[in-house]
């Protein structure tokens, strides 16, 4: 008796077992086919990733080079500027000292000593600006 109920039992436990080995071939490759898949999937996506960060890179670097061609262009231009400032503030002054010069001329000529004391003098001389 003790033979029939062990072999009975050593049958059904061998029936329930879950075999610790992969069943067949075919569950190997599928697996290993998901995982190429997502591995292939991350590196495509890193790439795409790559190469979009490359083109913003590359934009970056343009707008950077045009903004710092236009800054140097306007720095120029407000050199220029100022230049044509100071000509201008020079003729200006050298006309105000030609006026001075003139009306002085003028005083003494026409008005000589009878001119009122003030008079005589003239305006006073410009003061040079400073740019």
């Amino acid at each position: 008796m003790g033979n029939r109920l062990s072999g009975s039992t050593g049958s059904q436990a061998a029936e329930t077992l879950i075999p610790f080995a992969p069943a067949g071939k075919s569950a190997v490759p599928n697996d290993a086919d998901q995982l190429d898949l997502a591995g292939r999937t991350i590196l495509s996506l890193l790439n795409k990733a790559a190469g979009v960060a490359e083109e913003n890179s590359r934009q970056a670097l343009n707008l950077a080079r045009k903004f710092s061609q236009q800054l140097r262009a306007s720095e120029d231009r407000i050199a220029a500027l100022e230049g044509e400032v100071r000509h201008h503030q020079d003729r200006a002054d050298r006309a105000e000292q030609w006026l001075h010069r003139i009306y002085t001329e003028l005083e003494e000529r026409f008005f000589g000593s009878d001119a009122p004391h003030g008079a005589a003098e003239g305006p006073a001389r410009p003061v040079k600006r400073s740019a």
